[in-house]
């Protein structure tokens, strides 16, 4: 069997995808192809995408009561958009569900939250964002909250987990949300490991051995989220990928951002500044697709092709791997599976069906 008939029979699952920021904050039409972002259902259909989770994303640094008005402006904009689109797409809330739709040649939509800030400290909330559809929840993002330390932030709020945060993560258990540890602290993460009755996940991490930054997990973290049945999805963001990457792109991210922002102020004078700013973070060499599969490689060669899978954080960086610019080159993973001898049973757990298997 070709790479191309492999990627056309299995279920492809991506388990991070920000791409309700872009409908947000643009105004995006995914219903049709676009030149904006990284996804849309034309190219999600290209790329073979049978399933995607849209991350309803929340910053920690806005204030608790925007970050649920945030949420359910992103929730709303997914459920308007599936009701535009029914032949296209649908929501989609466990495993059987995702395989029927692809059956019918529809797009399923799963909804994860990305940092628990919507929650507050009323466990009501989740389970009001449960019945809208939420089934993973990244614990925290770039700021300790009122559930655990980031792994972004030197001073840390809790070494760990809040009381408030195992509270959660039982109710979280109890109702079937999957535990999200990809962003918290290595203190936080083994809390979760401790306090989790369920197996966990990373939804978009990748493997601190081949490119040291917090963001990635250690070996001894893959190992031991792996004996209790968790996966990890490998990120698709250049900085997580390579160290040597990371490094270099760092200041041009920093004014590539501060340009956004400057222009999203005012438009007609930060023009240039913007252009300049993205061009220079371009020309930027990336590491590879490859490397991605490297990712990969490396936690099978750890805890085997039952814990692993892929998170592409699309729509939500600023870069992609080289060969690997949108959803519609999805492909390119399966077919290295493949010249990597990975046999069919393995490249269909890997590209979606370990992260089945949890929902």
């Amino acid at each position: 069997m070709t790479a191309k008939e492999i990627h056309q029979k299995i279920l492809v699952l991506d388990s991070h995808c920000d791409t309700p920021i872009m409908l947000r904050r643009h105004g995006l039409d995914i219903g049709r192809r676009s030149g904006t972002g990284h996804v849309d259902l034309v190219r999600m259909k290209e790329g073979g995408l049978d399933a995607s989770f849209f991350a309803i994303y929340v910053s920690n640094k806005w204030e608790p009561y925007e970050c649920t008005y945030k949420a359910l402006e992103a929730l709303t904009s997914v459920y308007d958009m599936l009701e535009r689109y029914p032949d296209k797409a649908a929501l989609a809330t466990d495993a059987r569900t995702a395989r029927k739709l692809k059956k019918q040649g529809r797009i399923a939509i799963f909804l994860g939250m990305e940092n628990a800030g919507p929650i507050h400290k009323d466990l009501s909330l989740l389970r009001l964002f449960y019945r809208m559809g939420v089934r993973y929840i990244t614990l925290t993002h770039a700021g300790n909250n009122e559930v655990c330390d980031s792994c972004a932030t030197k001073e840390k709020r809790w070494n760990g987990v809040s009381r408030f945060g195992r509270e959660l993560i039982a109710e979280m258990n109890r109702l079937g949300i999957l535990v999200d540890v990809a962003h918290i602290s290595d203190e936080a993460f083994y809390d979760v490991l401790k306090y989790s009755t369920r197996p966990v996940v990373s939804t978009h991490s990748c493997c601190r051995a081949l490119c040291d930054v917090p963001r990635n997990l250690t070996d001894q973290m893959i190992i031991d989220l792996a004996a209790k049945g968790g996966v990890v999805q490998i990120n698709f963001n250049p900085p997580f990928l390579d160290k040597a990457f990371s490094l270099a792109v760092a200041p041009l991210l920093d004014a590539y951002e501060e340009a956004e922002e400057a222009y999203r102020d005012n438009p007609s004078e930060n023009e240039k500044r913007m252009q300049e700013a993205k061009k220079a973070l371009y020309a930027l060499p990336r590491p590879s697709y490859k490397r991605v599969v490297d990712h990969i490689d490396h936690v099978v060669s750890l805890v085997g092709p039952d814990h692993v899978g892929i998170g592409s954080d699309f729509d939500g960086i600023e870069v992609c791997p080289a060969g690997l610019e949108d959803v519609s080159l999805l492909p390119v993973i399966t077919e290295e599976l493949h010249l990597r001898g990975y046999s069919f049973t393995d490249i269909e757990k890997i590209m979606g069906g370990n992260f089945l298997r949890l929902l």
